[in-house]
């Protein structure tokens, strides 16, 4: 376990008292390193603006912004001639890349990416692909469809890990199909750098996209690394300072511009030195802890959770490649696992896990909303969406999401599956309602509750009782919609 900010912040329960947070939303973002914080903090007095200025502190900002690209690239195991561009997320990093797709590419794009590597694509020539039921139907399917196009430039974005399932793909296999067939490949990396090494040369892709808020660094700062001949062929992603290498006014009132190659290209305008250098600092103090260590624990957390979940009935636990046993299941996934809960809403019941027991996850549709759809059975006629829907979980699309990694220590696992226990045994202990489409606390306890919440919501959060009377069939607490 690394050390990572927020890990003594105490939250309010609605039972009474507070108790320490379990942060378990590392999907959508994972708490920033002590170590990253402090480097940061180190920094900052030697702020300058970088590339141009001619003072100490602007020369030693420079420095250590290129630096930190270097980082970067022997972090990802870039090639020689690999470019390395600081961006502001896996999002951004896409759209620049799909801004720079040479015209006439025919685009490939499995349906069970984030949106994030879904929708860049739209406007130019794309195959959105069926999600697949395994690795090997994967590979299968896009050397099927990759085999029937006709020649001309191609290129395939896949994710590394899902960010819904946390299944690991197989994406060196998919780079080989993609390659077979003269096509270029690009790698969403959000979900798998932070849990596993990502290496360029080894997987064999052409391009990496990730954000340093996944990997333990500040919000503001992703990456695109990868070859430069598409880069350096198209118009910049931003016109503006630094993308600019001269400008001239001419006869006719316009403006000729002659622009920057390299990384700058792409990075117009003032960048984010203290973004970049955030997300290098996260790469060293990921290699320097050792990733196998690293991922050895998060498998043991993972497969002990699979365990627990598996001995409650009333969860299903959302895969796309078949589950097999926990410890198998532990083996080809992340620290990310999704799942529904028989006569919940699934809003409903991450309310609760906050409210009764100070504990973060996500619900909804996680910005994969084809990949749920397909995890629940559901056609395109059934809209969904995120948020509470109705008073019950019968009809709704979304789904709970747990994730974690390198700084979640144990109890926070713990506690976690000792309040899924709790609240499918004997239903929430507060009433709800629905505002602006999200589960929030009433006032008041759920009827007949409120001794038992007054009781076990003293100090810290419940666990390891019952909690309240227990029931057969228990209702879930009250949802009421304003």
């Amino acid at each position: 376990m690394l050390p990572v900010l927020g890990l003594d912040v105490r939250v309010p329960l609605v039972t009474g008292g507070e108790t320490t947070y379990a942060a378990l939303d590392y999907a959508a973002s994972a708490p920033v390193l002590q170590r990253v914080w402090d480097e940061v903090a180190a920094y900052a007095p030697y702020y300058g603006s970088v590339h141009r200025g001619a003072g100490y502190l602007s020369q030693h900002s420079t420095a250590l912004f290129e630096e930190s690209r270097a980082t970067v690239a022997r972090f990802l195991g870039c090639r020689e001639d690999d470019r390395v561009l600081f961006t502001r997320s896996t999002t951004d990093s896409l759209n620049l890349l799909a801004s720079a797709v040479p015209e006439g590419t025919r685009v490939y794009v499995f349906e069970s990416e984030h949106h994030a590597a879904l929708l860049p694509w739209r406007g130019l020539h794309t195959t959105w692909l069926d999600a697949p039921r395994s690795p090997e139907q994967a590979v299968a399917a896009l050397e099927e469809r990759l085999h029937a196009e006709p020649a001309g430039p191609k290129l395939v974005c896949v994710t590394g890990a899902s960010n819904v399932t946390g299944e690991i793909w197989p994406v060196r296999q998919l780079a080989d199909a993609a390659h077979r067939h003269g096509a270029l490949i690009v790698l969403d990396a959000a979900q798998l750098a932070p849990h596993h090494p990502v290496d360029i040369g080894e997987l064999d892709v052409d391009w990496v996209a990730f954000s340093g808020h996944k990997l333990y660094a500040p919000f503001g700062a992703g990456v695109l690394a990868g070859r430069s001949d598409w880069l350096d062929a198209a118009e910049p992603y931003l016109a503006g300072g630094g993308a600019s290498r001269s400008v001239v006014r001419e006869a006719d009132g316009g403006v000729e511009v002659e622009w920057q190659g390299g990384a700058a290209r792409h990075e117009a305008g003032s960048p984010n030195v203290i973004g970049a250098y955030a997300v290098a600092a996260a790469c060293r103090a990921l290699d320097e802890a050792g990733f196998g260590r690293l991922v050895e624990r998060e498998r043991t957390l993972t497969a002990r959770l699979l365990t627990a979940l598996a001995e409650v009935p009333e969860v299903e636990v959302l895969s796309l490649f078949g589950a097999g046993s926990p410890g198998e299941a532990a083996e080809s996934r992340v620290g990310v696992v999704s799942f529904v809960v028989e006569g919940w809403n699934s809003s409903h019941f991450a309310a609760a896990l906050s409210a009764e027991y100070g504990i973060g996850v996500r619900d909804g549709l996680f910005c994969a909303h084809p990949l749920v759809r397909t995890l629940r059975g559901a056609g395109s006629e059934q809209r969904g969406g995120c948020g509470a829907g109705g008073t019950g979980g019968g009809g709704d699309l979304n789904a709970v999401r747990v994730s974690f990694g390198a700084g979640t220590p144990d109890e926070h696992v713990e506690r976690f599956v000792r309040a899924v226990r709790e609240l499918v045994r004997n239903g929430a202990r507060w009433n709800y309602r629905t505002v602006d489409g999200r589960c929030v606390p009433e006032e008041r306890p759920a009827a007949g509750e409120a001794a038992d919440a007054a009781a076990g919501g003293r100090g810290e959060a419940p666990g390891g009782s019952d909690g309240g009377t227990a029931r057969s069939r228990p209702e879930p607490g009250r949802v009421t919609v304003s």
